[in-house]
């Protein structure tokens, strides 16, 4: 143990240290004090798993937004909702607030009341009884569940394959501990450019997924209803591709945060057969199912010898999840049958995509009808941007999606997502003449981005 005075000097050492070398001048830059401060202190550098870096997209939108002289901006880019999920859940929310018990540490693996509601609510679409204490765990949102299911299984080399688009914080998810993204892109319907069509046209080349299977394949990814492209997988679809995964011995990460929000018939991949949920880990989202995106509530449901080792992840990365907020959870799934909830949910969805998309056919723009989510996908390639329009210098070299983007939020006042975002380099191509718009907002803010739209009449081709 150190001496007091040695404590002191040590404590003072410190302190000239971060004097020396965190406090920039005033008159010197954030990039120049970042190079003055790496150089004087070589030991601090950035891992390399965050570093390089390009800006990301939720940014270059935001400051497009900022930018913009069409105020205020219609946001039909990020998926949060526009309106607050339905009084019961918001009142169990703030009941829970009151409980002593619900502003303290819940168990690690999650809050007994809501891992057994989920586990209720669950059973009848599993077929069996599922175990509320060995089959569940309760995560900081779906992405952390996602990311303590990597951390879990996947080490240094072991590769995972996902298909493109795909939500972007799968690549940083798989990368922390080490893994190797293998690409498989799904391909888009050829009269995308020229004609409507449906999401389940987006369709997997199954002899390129074969081929991306090698000896180090421990796991792939699956996300049904689809973002951002709203497919819903077909259960000949999921059967194709869990063979492969028997015939290899590869884990399933099944990423069903939409699966109260489908369409057309939904298949839940851990209901093939036994042997696939042996090997299937199911990721569920409350900030989906109950408009309420910051609760950062989530839940993975599977076997228990594959949910013991996402909760020891989980356990490591935040310890416990937010605990009033878990009881509401689990009051939202005690009651919504009662409520009629879920049908609710769906029936109302629908009706704002089918609203919104009518102004795609009155200006003649194709769209890819989804078949599951709040996402629609809409081909831009009519709309001619002037060649001589003034891009900033992040946005020039970027796909033409982003030059879309930007170019509908400064001329038109409403923001969407370009999708080349989730695609590699080497497939961008395939996503630069689509826009991600997001229909999870009240009616009247629907109706305002349709009348902006009809601006876009005069860059038509």
């Amino acid at each position: 143990m150190k001496s007091r005075p040695a404590v002191r000097q040590l404590a003072q050492s410190w302190q000239h240290f971060i004097h020396k070398y965190s406090t920039p001048p005033s008159d010197l830059g954030a990039r120049r004090y970042t190079h003055h401060t790496m150089q004087r202190g070589a030991k601090i550098q950035p891992a390399k798993r965050v570093a390089g870096k390009g800006q990301d997209v939720w940014t270059i939108v935001n400051e497009a937004a900022a930018a913009s002289p069409k105020q205020p901006i219609v946001n039909m880019g990020q998926g949060f909702f526009g309106y607050n999920p339905p009084p019961f859940i918001i009142n169990a929310a703030k009941q829970a607030l009151d409980k002593v018990d619900c502003n303290q540490y819940s168990p690690t693996k999650g809050r007994p009341r809501l891992k057994k509601a989920i586990a209720d609510a669950y059973s009848p679409l599993w077929g069996r009884k599922l175990n509320p204490d060995t089959e569940v765990t309760i995560t900081t949102g779906a992405n952390e569940g996602m990311l303590s299911a990597f951390m879990g299984f996947i080490e240094e080399g072991d590769e995972v394959i996902i298909f493109e688009p795909f939500f972007d914080q799968y690549i940083s998810n798989i990368e922390m501990p080490g893994g190797k993204i293998v690409y498989v892109p799904l391909h888009p319907p050829p009269k995308g450019a020229t004609e409507n069509t449906s999401a389940a046209e987006w369709t997997i080349d199954f002899e390129e997924l074969e081929a991306a299977i090698t000896p180090r394949t421990k796991m792939i990814v699956i996300n049904t209803p689809h973002n951002p492209i709203g497919k819903v997988f077909s259960k000949d679809e999921l059967l194709k591709i869990a063979d492969l995964c028997i015939k290899n011995n590869i884990m399933i990460l099944s990423d069903e945060v939409y699966d109260r929000l489908y369409y057309v018939p939904f298949t839940r991949v851990a209901t093939l057969s036994p042997e696939i949920e042996r090997l299937t880990l199911t990721v569920g989202s409350a900030g989906k199912n109950f408009y309420a995106t910051g609760w950062r509530v989530g839940w993975l449901i599977g076997p228990p010898e594959l949910i013991t080792y996402v909760a020891g992840a989980h356990t490591r990365i935040c310890y416990s999840s937010v605990s009033p907020l878990q009881e509401a959870a689990a009051v939202g799934f005690e009651e919504a049958d009662a409520e009629n909830f879920w049908e609710t949910a769906k029936t109302e969805m629908k009706a704002k995509m089918d609203s919104f998309n009518t102004i795609w056919k009155e200006l003649d723009l194709p769209f890819s009808d989804p078949e599951g989510g709040y996402f629609v996908l809409v081909n831009m390639k009519k709309v001619k941007i002037p060649a001589d329009y003034p891009f900033p210098d992040h946005v020039k070299d970027r796909p033409r999606d982003f030059k879309l983007s930007w170019f509908l939020i400064q001329e038109v006042g409403v923001a969407a997502i370009p999708p080349t975002e989730f695609y590699t380099d080497e497939n961008a191509h395939i996503g630069e003449d689509w826009l991600r718009f997001a229909v999870c907002k009240e009616d009247d803010v629907l109706e305002r981005a349709k009348e902006r739209l009809r601006g876009l009449k005069k860059y038509l081709e």
